[in-house]
């Protein structure tokens, strides 16, 4: 019997799991997986719906992982599709549907060529761990976070694993991700003395010395890059006074600056480097600036080594390209992974994810079952 992903898909998007909404997403992986011989928990915390699930033994010398999530964006304004979001139609070689992209196809594909090899082979000192979020797209606290919490406490535990976010920008087989950029976003309220603006012996205006240390963060050259990921860039992203009045001084002003991070850099250094430049332009202008920091994630990187190769190896078999090793994007639930074992991602082409009509092509789904399939038989031979 070899399980078909594309049906999965279909399946899976026909479940309206917008975060955090499971919409039957999650026991439908149940089911199917338990039917090939895995051992299933729900492992739900906070009202954030999560699966395992294990085929072979605990603590198997080889352990092969994969994780990914169920849980959707909002389709948007529903009239603007040309096919019902959560319908999950076939036309013309095309699967159309929200999560059809992300990730609902990549979770399918390995499902479905984890299923395979389960119901054909026997465990031998080898196991396949399957962790499965429905908090992906949102705050990501209470997904693969309690997934990892929960293996810790039960004694499980993966050797290596593959997360199945999109990772081909045009074409399929031509990137995976070996590693992530982290993220800090800086807060700051830079506070002063509101009054007339004919009066300025009787104010202090914080916009200038806000506006100072913003241009002071944005045209600072943070590194030149590393081996294996570009520099890292600081945008700021708002600078907001809130005042209707033309005159009057305000009373305070605020802004938000986003920093995408290679492995030059940790959250903390580069938090301790924002508060030295706050704390110097408070001084230099008298202003009280204060500021605070929310890290989502560190950078990463998982070497080139046994795992990768065999990745790229299952890559290239089935599609003929050799991917390119990349760390560039946004944040995923690598993040979290990379504290337990060696993790990569390789996925479909995410062009249409999180747009009006996202959709993915047949063949495409069916090619990375081939790549999944052929990857757990080599990671065991």
């Amino acid at each position: 019997m070899s399980f078909d992903p594309v049906d999965l898909t279909a399946a899976l998007i026909r479940c309206p799991s917008v975060t955090p909404e499971e919409g039957g997403a999650l026991s439908l992986l149940q089911t199917t997986l338990e039917g090939a011989g895995f051992h299933c928990v729900r492992v739900d915390r906070n009202g954030t719906p999560n699966l395992f699930a294990r085929w072979g033994e605990k603590g198997a010398a080889r352990t092969l992982g994969f994780n990914g999530h169920t849980d959707v964006v909002p389709v948007g304004d529903a009239a603007a599709w040309t096919h019902e979001p959560f319908g999950g139609e076939i036309s013309d070689g095309i699967l159309w549907g929200r999560g059809a992209t992300d990730m609902k196809s990549g979770v399918a594909a390995f499902v479905a060529a984890a299923c395979d090899y389960a119901t054909q082979n026997q465990p031998d000192d080898t196991a396949i761990i399957i962790t499965i979020t429905g908090d992906e797209e949102g705050d990501a606290t209470d997904g693969t976070v309690a997934l990892l919490d929960y293996m810790t406490e039960a004694g499980e535990a993966m050797s290596d694993c593959i997360v199945g976010e999109p990772t081909c920008p045009n074409t399929m087989g031509e990137m995976m991700k070996i590693g992530r950029r982290g993220s800090i976003t800086a807060y700051f309220v830079a506070r002063g003395v509101q009054g007339h603006v004919a009066y300025p012996n009787q104010t202090r205006n914080p916009v200038p010395a806000l506006a100072r240390l913003m241009a002071e963060l944005s045209t600072h050259t943070l590194d030149q890059g590393t081996a294996h990921f570009d520099p890292s860039n600081l945008e700021v992203t708002t600078f907001d006074v809130g005042n209707p009045a033309t005159n009057v001084v305000p009373a305070q002003a605020v802004a938000t600056v986003n920093i995408r991070f290679n492995d030059a850099h940790t959250g903390a250094s580069l938090s301790e480097w924002i508060r030295a430049k706050a704390a110097r332009m408070a001084e230099e202008t008298g202003i009280d600036i204060e500021v605070r920091f929310q890290i989502s994630g560190e950078s990463f990187l998982t070497p080139p080594g046994r795992f990768v190769d065999l990745v790229a190896g299952a890559v290239e078999k089935v599609t003929g390209q050799k991917p390119v090793f990349s760390t560039s994007g946004g944040t995923s639930d690598a993040r979290f992974i990379k504290n337990h074992c060696p993790v990569v991602e390789f996925g479909l082409v995410g062009k249409t994810m999180h747009k009006v009509d996202e959709h993915v092509e047949i063949a495409h789904i069916e090619d990375l079952k081939r790549v999944y399939s052929c990857l757990i038989g080599d990671y065991f031979s």
